[in-house]
């Protein structure tokens, strides 16, 4: 039955693009989550109460190891907005080298390597440092793309720009069905580390921010490159997108002199159930879908309660749906935009049935949700 309604809605539309290949690049310094527990109770000015009450949100966050730029000295010391900033651009030039090679690369999802001159559009998405011009410029120096490549910088997107930037790369292949496009997510929200903020959001994000960098290749249906794909590769046939109004207080960014403070709200579990409760339900019914339809959620895993609070919409008791995205907050914590594409990773290696269906999804500032219909093939 599933087969037949997702066929029959291709039929219908017939819109799609192909994910060829993903690529990852991985920071050197891999921290515990109780070591970064020790650190948080050396440096954060709490008082024994404060500990007793906060230290928990540790033990219950599913995180078991994080990556990051910086070692753990660097955490214990003050920086400037400036400094926090040069390191970033730095790392991140090294780190998007690293996931884009990674993906062109990658033998797990290719037949042969694709060449940098084979891409068309780069799209680069990243929260969580500044630069003009934009990083993708530096990538395009470094690598033998081609000067006449599109570009397409996404800012502030925060932990739905991976799926928010793969939306737009199906937009413009499905009006360039010959095209490549290259969704390259850069955080390195170490970085972003304030030790003097004992905001309880601060401290929440301190038990789940790691950092990360992640690249897709999508092509056009009529890309010449679309045979240098495995068969298990999925295609993007459907995406949505919804903001809700008045709520840029759920997620983001406050900047003061020290550098981006986290604006994290307690309330993200509670609008799970209610705003994308509506979006997902308005998607699958859409797509004449509904979850036991759905082979798995790529889902962005923005902590335990949120990934608790979808499958508690969806009524999901096989837990294994949303396996892959437990597995990566576990080994890598949440890494802001690029997480979903890591969740992505896990899921093409596995063997997944010709004409199963996959929905990748993510939740971020705005506040705002992102779906994508994908079916493997």
């Amino acid at each position: 039955m599933m087969h037949n309604t997702t066929n029959k809605y291709l039929a219908r539309g017939g819109i799609m693009s192909f994910i060829n290949s993903v690529g990852v690049g991985i920071p050197e310094h891999n921290l515990s989550q109780d070591e970064v527990k020790d650190l948080v109770q050396e440096v954060f000015p709490f008082s024994t109460d404060q500990l007793a009450k906060y230290l928990p949100v540790f033990d219950n966050a599913e995180v078991k190891n994080r990556q990051f730029v910086v070692d753990k000295e660097w955490l214990k010391q003050d920086h400037s907005f400036k400094e926090r900033n040069d390191l970033y651009q730095s790392h991140a030039h090294e780190l998007t080298c690293e996931a884009v090679d990674h993906c062109l690369t990658n033998k797990d999802f290719l037949t042969e390597d694709v060449p940098y001159e084979a891409i068309d559009m780069i799209i680069f998405v990243s929260s969580t440092g500044i630069a003009t011009p934009s990083l993708d410029v530096h990538l395009v120096n470094s690598r033998n793309f081609r000067e006449d490549i599109n570009r397409m910088p996404l800012w502030g997107l925060g932990c739905a720009g991976g799926a928010i930037g793969l939306s737009r790369a199906f937009d413009w292949l499905t009006a360039h069905p010959k095209k490549t496009a290259l969704i390259v997510c850069c955080e390195l929200c170490s970085l972003t580390f304030q030790k003097s903020d004992i905001k309880k959001s601060n401290l929440i994000g301190s038990a789940l921010f790691g950092d990360g960098v992640s690249a897709v290749l999508a092509v056009g249906v009529d890309s010449p490159y679309l045979s240098f794909r495995k068969s298990n590769t999925p295609k993007i046939t459907k995406t949505s997108s919804l903001t809700k109004k008045d709520s840029t207080s759920v997620m983001g960014w406050e900047v003061s002199d020290n550098g981006l403070e986290v604006i994290f709200s307690k309330s993200i579990p509670a609008l799970v159930h209610t705003f994308w409760e509506i979006h997902i339900q308005t998607f699958l019914n859409n797509l004449d879908l509904n979850e036991s339809m759905i082979h798995s959620f790529i889902a962005h895993p923005g902590g335990k309660k949120v990934l608790e609070a979808m499958r508690s919409v969806l009524q999901s008791s096989d837990s294994s749906k949303f396996a892959n995205s437990y597995k990566v907050l576990a080994n890598h914590g949440n890494m802001s935009s690029a997480t979903v594409f890591y969740v992505l990773y896990e899921s093409m290696k596995e063997n997944t049935n010709k004409d199963d269906v996959s929905i990748l999804s993510a939740l971020g500032p705005g506040f705002s949700s992102e779906l994508l219909l994908l079916e493997w093939n």
